[in-house]
């Protein structure tokens, strides 16, 4: 069972290398599920109707108007163009929702990955999955394309989850043999923006200990990192997913930033 996360920068599938990736690891047998961002789509319907995003420690701001956007967006636009594009390539996929069932339980989230108080809005944090359609779709030969919005447990609405820890929740939840998180940048690096301080193998202890070293848009990556292996995925892996190679080297166990359990 491999997850990937597959959005923000990174989601472009040029001639179909993407797409291809995903066949191979199919026809060697593994079951594949597909959560994806979209922030770059997101961003562009916001500025469309004058709305200006706001982060916080990585975080977008959700007010009630921009989670309608967001799920709009997200549901009804991303995660259908990501299932066409791999049914364009002969992959049998279905997008879905992850408020729908529900398949993502969330509570609001209250503070920032460093643990300081943060007012976020309709932000998030996964406290349970339920995954009887990601399995029904698996059990059809279909890969699910998740889009990471949740249903909110106090049953106040749906709830915006950041992608890398929704990608995070369900490969812990799938026992995944690993999340694969594709991102803008070659891995983590132990002193950004130092480029020669990339890190190409970690344990999830050391991992931790360096933590709170982390900033903006790379702590939720670190701590989707930790979640994921605390619940269960056996590893996870970083990649640039701006490079068409770099999924199909990370299905073969190549680049990165291997994290290991």
């Amino acid at each position: 069972m491999i997850v990937v996360k597959f959005g923000g920068h990174a989601m472009v599938d040029e001639n179909g290398v993407f797409s291809a990736a995903i066949a191979t690891a199919l026809t060697r047998g593994e079951s594949v599920v597909v959560v994806h961002g979209g922030g770059p789509q997101i961003d562009a319907a916001l500025t469309l109707a004058g709305i200006k995003s706001h982060f916080l420690g990585g975080f977008r701001y959700t007010s009630p108007q921009i989670f309608d956007i967001l799920e709009r967006v997200l549901v009804h636009e991303v995660g259908v163009q990501v299932a066409a594009t791999l049914l364009d390539h002969g992959i049998p996929a279905q997008s879905m929702s992850g408020r729908t069932l529900p398949t993502l339980i969330a509570q609001k989230k209250l503070t920032l990955v460093d643990g300081t108080p943060a007012e976020l809005g309709h932000v998030g944090e996964v406290i349970a999955v339920d995954t009887r359609d990601i399995d029904a779709l698996l059990a059809k030969g279909i890969v699910p394309v998740i889009s990471p919005v949740s249903a909110d447990y106090s049953g106040d609405g749906g709830l915006n989850v950041n992608a890398d820890l929704a990608a995070a929740a369900i490969a812990g939840a799938m026992d995944a043999s690993v999340l694969i998180i594709m991102t803008d940048v070659p891995g983590i690096y132990r002193n950004w923006p130092d480029r020669d301080s990339l890190i190409v193998s970690i344990t999830c202890a050391e991992l931790r200990s360096l933590k709170s070293t982390f900033k903006a848009g790379m702590a939720p990556k670190v701590q989707a990192v930790l979640d994921a292996i605390a619940q269960g995925a056996k590893a996870v892996r970083i990649i640039d997913g701006t490079n068409p190679q770099s999924f199909a080297a990370a299905l073969d166990g190549v680049g990165g930033t291997l994290v290991n359990a």
